[in-house]
């Protein structure tokens, strides 16, 4: 019964995401009016942002009434079934704002607190990746069959291309800036491309050895984390504790550990 829920869980996260990315594709507007501000003038939440949220979340109620619903933007329902969803309608949302193709639809289903499954909608890339625990994580192209994904080796320090990703307050920004500027002469390289959700699926299909950035909330990686997970890399927060918002770190193994001991030297969890 569990993996045929699954199986239902991720058709009907394929289809939100896939319905809500070409929304967000198709109906962006040329002078993207702003709804809303979020914790700085930085982040912005743009209409379209709500509009994703609100498909998304009708179209999963109309499915699967009694469950649990988490969104970005606002939703929350506590369900009754054990079945949550997490839900970022539009994750990089500057990078979507200024016309820059990282951005993605991240949608989780959790069941009684674990995440089953995990779908990352990137229209632009035409790309979508998928995740269902303990079956493997895939890449569908826009055209063409799925294929399964898996993570880099765990290579040395100075051969990782390494993700992150900076917060919107300017104290914390500094602080990142500092974990950066140490990091970065002992690694290959540094990428910052501005989607959580599209870096950690990055992970998992190798194209970068690890990602780590502080003050993710939930939505910004349960589907990515799972998707990395599923492609055989790690993740985590500060040793022996899952990713949270304090610290949310994905890499290959044998590369995870050092890394996640380096981030712990340097800091990576204090603003």
């Amino acid at each position: 019964m569990t993996g045929e829920l699954n199986e239902e869980l991720l058709a009907l996260a394929l289809e939100a995401a896939a319905r809500a990315g070409a929304l967000l594709r198709d109906g962006r507007p040329a002078d993207l009016g702003v709804a809303a501000t979020k914790s700085s003038p930085i982040d912005v939440v743009t209409e379209m942002d709500i509009a994703a949220e609100k498909l998304i979340t009708g179209f999963i109620a109309g499915h699967r009434p009694d469950d649990g619903l988490l969104g970005e933007e606002g939703a929350s329902v506590e369900g009754s079934s054990g079945v949550r969803w997490v839900i970022d309608p539009l994750d990089g949302t500057v990078n979507y704002l200024y016309g820059l193709p990282s951005w993605s639809v991240s949608i989780a289903a959790e069941m009684d607190g674990e995440t089953v499954v995990g779908v990352v909608e990137a229209p632009l890339r035409g790309e979508t990746y998928q995740a269902v625990l303990g079956g493997g994580a895939y890449v569908l192209p826009s055209s063409g069959s799925r294929v399964r994904v898996h993570c880099r080796p765990g290579p040395a320090f100075e051969q990782a291309l390494v993700g992150t990703g900076f917060g919107y307050l300017t104290e914390r920004r500094a602080a990142q800036a500092e974990v950066a500027r140490s990091l970065l002469p002992r690694v290959r390289d540094i990428r910052r491309a501005g989607s959580a959700a599209i870096d950690l699926c990055d992970v998992g299909c190798g194209r970068l050895d690890a990602y780590y950035e502080r003050g993710l909330n939930r939505w910004d990686f349960a589907a990515g984390a799972l998707f990395a997970r599923e492609a055989g890399a790690l993740t985590g927060s500060r040793p022996g504790e899952p990713p949270s918002p304090e610290l949310t770190v994905a890499a290959a193994p044998g590369f995870f550990e050092p890394l996640q001991r380096l981030l712990e030297e340097l800091g990576a969890w204090h603003d």
